[in-house]
């Protein structure tokens, strides 16, 4: 074997420089599939604030019903995102059962790119209500479905969400 150029790093040489944080190489997270942990990602940023993503308690501030999701003049707002999978998924985490919510979102993935928040319930997945199904059932009909997801989420307003919050420190 002959000598090293610069050329040709040593083997621990290549592995540091792929594990580095540092540089255009660093990998994105990816979320595990138990939604609590989150793996590297190749091609994307890390930040220190993105090592901070395991959640495993609900994110939610309240219960919510499907009935409170589907009243008309309620306090949610339907949004539809298209998401189209890149090679590791889709970027984000569903939990609950009826109705189902957006868990985790990853910051770099293609759910953030696309405009999905944590907190938003899921209605729809490609036309397919959804909204008296589990998380298991949720995440099989995405997993096994089509690159590009469609879907439709309910999202708490935030005029009446700061309307609530002004209420309720007045009557505290």
């Amino acid at each position: 074997m002959g000598p090293r150029t610069a050329e040709s790093a040593s083997k621990n040489e290549k592995a540091t420089t792929i594990g580095s944080c540092v540089g255009p190489a660093k990998p994105r997270l990816r979320s595990s599939s138990d939604g609590n942990i989150y793996t590297r990602r190749a091609g994307g940023r890390i930040s220190s604030s993105s090592l901070t993503l395991s959640n495993p308690k609900s994110v939610l501030r309240r219960p919510v019903s499907t009935e409170e999701l589907t009243t008309p003049g309620g306090p949610y707002i339907k949004k539809t995102f298209t998401i189209v999978g890149d090679a590791v998924g889709w970027g984000f985490v569903v939990r609950g059962r009826q109705p189902c919510y957006i868990q985790a979102v990853e910051p770099f993935g293609p759910a953030a790119a696309a405009g999905m928040k944590v907190r938003q319930f899921v209605v729809s997945v490609n036309g397919l209500n959804v909204l008296d199904l589990d998380y298991r059932t949720v995440s099989h009909l995405i997993l096994t479905g089509p690159r590009t997801v469609v879907m439709e989420v309910m999202e708490e307003t935030d005029h009446l969400r700061a309307e609530k919050t002004q209420l309720t420190q007045e009557s505290n």
